[in-house]
This record gives C-alpha cells, structure tokens and sequence, in this order.
C-alpha cells in the first residue's frame, strides 16, 4: 500500500465534494456544521472531527484511509 501524504485528506475531501457537483453548503449540512466550518475544514484552518470523516467516508463510499490519505486506493467504504 502506497503511503500518501497525511495532509491529503483535505484535497481529498474537496476532491470527492467536486467530483459529484456538489457544494460546500451541501456537505456542511449533511456534517450539521455551518458552510464556513466545512470551508475551514477543507483548507486546513480546523481539523475535522474523526465522526464527521467517517460520515464523508459513508457518503463518498470510499474507505476511510482513502479520505485521511494514508492510502491512495479508493476503496469502497466497509460495509458492516
């Protein structure tokens, strides 16, 4: 497994949002978190919460690593 650089998951993020047209607003409403903690969140002003990671996690269905950019292999999200 290739290792990534740990602060990708911020591009990633926006990467994933971008990839199905989708906006910020969007996202922070599916997060509960208003649209400039989901802009902070994606420009690495504050660290998102590990829940709400698993959440995008759930929403994109890609794995977890994937968004934390510990992998660059996007792999669905474990089913339970």
């Amino acid at each position: 497994m290739e290792r990534t650089n740990n602060y990708d998951y911020a591009h990633r993020m926006r990467a994933l949002r971008e990839d199905k047209d989708l906006k910020q607003i969007q996202i922070a409403e599916l997060l509960h978190v208003g649209q400039k903690t989901y802009s902070d969140y994606e420009t690495r002003k504050i660290r998102i919460p590990l829940e709400s990671m698993i959440k995008l996690a759930k929403f994109y269905n890609v794995d977890l690593n994937y968004i934390c950019g510990i992998s660059s292999e996007k792999r669905n999200y474990p089913l339970e």
